[in-house]
């Protein structure tokens, strides 16, 4: 392969399309990943992970010698950093991995060279990793450029979405920004909006903290409703066609790496200000708690009635239909929830986009649902809504898939 152009650090679901999208333009690739079985996986050409049209692009791309893998950076002109930021403490957001993987590639900056961090941020990161460079490698200050653009795709379309939807650029100054903008250009067709670092970062927060109060919204209409005795899915669609009314639908929690992190970023810097911020997380939180309790009612109320235990099958992990990232998934959440409280009663696990579980034993979504006395719904999956259900069947809904 010839001298990388980019390198890319993380290569997980939105490195590794990113990378895939860069080579497709006929750009190296360096992607970089810590795990030695992602790195062989994407060096024989192959994906670890389920997004449409990612494996021929990833196949591609190899096989043109346009991307490579490795679990150690090299030199290239543009460092993009894609990875996990997770939390520690009480919703504490953790910037180590973003440091460790600035600290992996400084001794490979050099003069001219653009640094990108794409992985969700606190607001003030991408100002510290600026520090941090210019600390360590003081002869590169104001030499290089240094700039935030958070990604904003769906899983399940992300190949398409990472060309086509609008993004945001931010710059630790304007000559950053405009390199950033230049860089993403090549690649982009949506529109690019220019800023600086800190509203960038706060961009991202922001768009999923509105998803996730909208979201919160919903699911606190479905807990009055099962209280009031009204059905959520036809108020919400009644409601609905109020020519400035759009109620999301209620779902059992909120999960994945976005929506259901992304605003303790906010709520943990800003606690006194972020009121309907925080206690959106608590009412999305509270109904995978709440789902876990009604199943929990359902199964006595059937041991009550029949003199037996039921059966009981667990519809879906992943934290959104027709993928299969558990993330932050209340789903997994659930299942979990519920099985800690089993008492001989058997359980089938359901997850149709995944073959195998480290922790549950996964059952055919047709044998679940032909065995089980309960049904319970979580992930509104497109293989769920085949199936046909018995007259005896107890359904718990809790995804709108009926």
């Amino acid at each position: 392969m010839n001298k990388p152009e980019v390198v890319m650090i993380g290569l997980g679901y939105i490195g590794l399309p990113t990378a895939a999208l860069i080579a497709q333009n006929q750009t190296h690739v360096h992607g970089v990943d810590i795990n030695p079985v992602v790195v062989e996986t994407i060096n024989a050409g192959k994906i670890h992970i389920v997004e449409p049209e990612l494996d021929k692009a990833v196949a591609n791309a190899v096989k043109d010698g346009f991307l490579t893998a490795s679990t150690t950076p090299v030199v290239g002109g543009t460092y993009l950093i894609v990875v996990p930021t997770p939390f520690k403490g009480k919703n504490e957001p953790d910037i180590s991995f973003v440091e460790a993987a600035t600290n992996a590639i400084l001794p490979l900056l050099k003069e001219g060279d653009l640094y990108i961090i794409e992985s969700t941020s606190p607001i003030g990161t991408t100002e510290k990793m600026m520090d941090l460079i210019y600390n360590e490698r003081p002869e590169l200050k104001g030499k290089i450029y240094i700039a935030y653009c958070p990604e904003r795709v769906l899983p399940g379309n992300v190949m398409y979405e990472l060309v086509h939807n609008d993004r945001v650029i931010g710059g630790v100054d304007q000559k950053s920004t405009d390199k950033a903008m230049a860089f993403y250009a090549n690649y982009i067709k949506g529109e690019l909006h220019s800023t600086n670092a800190r509203t960038a970062e706060m961009c991202k927060l922001v768009e999923n903290s509105s998803r996730d109060v909208q979201i919160a919204f919903a699911n606190e209409l479905s807990l009055i409703c099962d209280k009031a005795d009204i059905n959520v899915w036809e108020l919400i669609a009644l409601a609905n066609k109020h020519p400035r009314v759009n109620i999301l639908q209620p779902g059992c929690g909120v999960g994945g790496h976005c929506i259901a992190v992304d605003p303790y970023f906010i709520v943990a810097d800003y606690p006194m200000e972020s009121q309907i911020i925080g206690k959106a997380r608590e009412i999305n939180n509270y109904k995978s708690f709440w789902c876990a309790e009604k199943v929990q009612t359902a199964k006595l109320q059937f041991e009550l009635k029949h003199g037996r235990k039921p059966s009981i099958a667990i519809m879906g992990l992943a934290f959104k239909p027709n993928i299969d990232d558990l993330r932050e998934s209340p789903a997994k959440y659930i299942a979990q929830k519920v099985l800690q409280n089993a008492n001989n009663e058997e359980y089938y696990i359901v997850e149709p986009n995944i073959h195998e579980h480290k922790v549950f034993k996964l059952t055919p979504y047709q044998e679940a649902a032909e065995k089980a006395d309960i049904l319970v719904f979580l992930v509104a999956h497109k293989e769920f809504k085949t199936l046909k259900l018995k007259k005896d069947h107890i359904v718990l809904d809790f995804c709108g898939i009926r």
